[in-house]
């Protein structure tokens, strides 16, 4: 699509919105304020045969894998969840990106890095893995620093002020559609969405909130897998395992029961990833540009 005036480099101003959407805005102006917390179960019956699966076909894979591709498959049937709000405006966002804390290293004294790799909505799960697994090789290794880590260090070297007047100025530059493409590009600010795996730190899903600069919407977090006792149909006790996600999103950009459908939908690809080994029969495109 063609952008017009009103466009962002990054998302297309929505034009169809009923007023009183375009009004909420104004009335929380901050991600701060339209913060919606939830929490969602994700049993790991299915999704650890298709892991051990895509292993046996000597992928490198996780459930890190399965939540990222789980997403992409979710923004490409549910788009309107891929809007941010800058400004007191709303945006169809024109990419499918998501963002990654990793760690260089497996040690607790290595630098933590930040990725942001972008997808395309026919992705399948292959797809994901190569996409993924190639950010992270080429981020690992405590002297490789990627475009994010050499302009964070550009800053600690300059004096105080100097920062503070500078982050104030790429503030009023992104609130104002002026923010150099360079920037959107390096910024893991500016995503669909932040994802974090505490696993492999040993702990729990925590809330995380979402930042007010930049455009995450939606920030997922899950940690260590944990084991219920359900009872079945024929009353006998039997042990599964199960994965707690942590869901930080912006109320703002889209009514609560497309949010809820859009949900609901992901967690049923959590729970049943061998969609994902195939592209989804359709791509859908937010509607109210």
């Amino acid at each position: 699509m063609k952008r017009r005036i009103g466009d962002r480099k990054d998302g297309y101003k929505l034009r169809k919105a009923n007023p009183f959407f375009r009004l909420i805005p104004h009335i929380m102006p901050e991600r701060n304020d339209a913060q919606i917390f939830f929490e969602e179960r994700v049993y790991l019956d299915k999704p650890n045969e298709v892991i051990r699966q895509l292993r046996r076909e000597g992928h490198r894979v996780g459930f890190l894998h399965i939540v990222l591709a789980s997403m992409v498959r979710v923004i490409s049937q549910k788009p309107k969840v891929n809007r941010f709000v800058v400004g007191k405006r709303t945006y169809a966002r024109n990419e499918i990106s998501i963002s990654l804390a990793v760690k260089k290293e497996m040690k607790e004294e290595a630098e933590e890095t930040t990725i942001k790799v972008k997808f395309q909505p026919t992705d399948t799960i292959y797809d994901v893995i190569e996409r993924v697994n190639d950010a992270i090789e080429n981020n690992k290794g405590e002297s490789e620093d990627n475009n994010t880590d050499k302009f964070a260090k550009f800053f600690h070297v300059l004096p105080q002020f100097i920062v503070t007047f500078a982050v104030w100025f790429i503030k009023w530059m992104d609130r104002h559609n002026m923010l150099p493409k360079f920037i959107l590009e390096l910024s893991p600010f500016h995503s669909s969405l932040f994802v974090t795996d505490l696993g492999s730190l040993g702990i729990k899903p925590v809330y995380h909130h979402i930042y007010n600069f930049g455009t995450n919407t939606i920030f997922i977090a899950f940690g260590v897998r944990s084991k219920e006792q359900i009872i079945d149909d024929d009353l006998s006790v039997s042990q599964r395992k199960a994965m707690d996600l942590k869901v930080v999103a912006d109320e703002r950009v889209v009514d609560g029961y497309y949010f809820a459908s859009a949900i609901k939908l992901a967690m049923r690809i959590m729970s049943n990833p061998e969609v994902l080994l195939t592209p989804p029969e359709a791509v859908f495109e937010d509607d109210e540009i």
